[in-house]
């Protein structure tokens, strides 16, 4: 009997372990398993995989390509005109291990470096270029995010995009009567030319 309870107490003892000792990495991750405290020799790759109870911790990684909304940064462009700009950070992890050890939370750091460097990004270009010219300045900006960030935290940033700018409101009411008396003046213009082109060809037009 006693032998018996013996038994069946290493089988459900050994079951318990094998179960603990058991990690199924998904296919968009990868695993970082750390014993006692240490990064072991190697990244666990999409499958199954076995760790060793209590002394090993798995930790997953994904390495899906991520689409970041930077939250709303003002900034002043090189010809002093204030405005607010939204961005959207595209990145993936290329090494688990940088990831998780060399800087802490990596997401939120790199928000962090966008709203750093995007004031000096766009206090070095005018607003027509801000406005007309976006795929420059997303250009510059994936230059100033990927030097700090990037590699050195094992995280590759595919791409930085300005979504929307949003000028001052006394500002776009100016644009906007300065469109209007542009449309006023080319009207002006074609009517002139008409009665020219009229006049030409046989008197003035009725």
């Amino acid at each position: 009997m006693v032998v018996a309870i013996i038994g069946l107490a290493v089988v459900v003892l050994v079951t318990v372990l094998l179960v603990a000792s058991v990690r199924v990495v998904p296919q968009h991750q990868r695993g970082v398993v750390f014993r006692f405290g240490r990064v072991h020799d190697r990244i666990r790759q999409p499958g199954l995989h076995l760790i060793v109870p209590v002394a090993d911790r798995m930790v997953r990684v994904n390495v899906q390509t991520v689409l970041t909304q930077v939250p709303a940064q003002g900034a002043i462009t090189r010809d002093n005109v204030p405005l607010t700009v939204d961005v959207v950070v595209r990145h993936r992890v290329v090494d688990p291990v940088k990831a998780l050890v060399d800087v802490h939370d990596y997401p939120s750091a790199l928000c962090q470096v966008v709203r750093t460097v995007l004031p000096s990004v766009l206090g070095g270009v005018d607003l027509d270029t801000v406005i007309g010219d976006r795929e420059r300045v997303n250009a510059a900006l994936g230059t100033a995010v990927g030097g700090p960030s990037g590699r050195p935290w094992g995280v590759l940033v595919e791409r930085v995009e300005v979504r929307d700018v949003v000028l001052p409101e006394s500002l776009t009411r100016a644009m906007c009567r300065q469109a209007e008396a542009e449309r006023e003046r080319w009207t002006r213009l074609i009517a002139s030319d008409g009665e020219v082109r009229a006049y030409h060809r046989g008197g003035p037009a009725r």
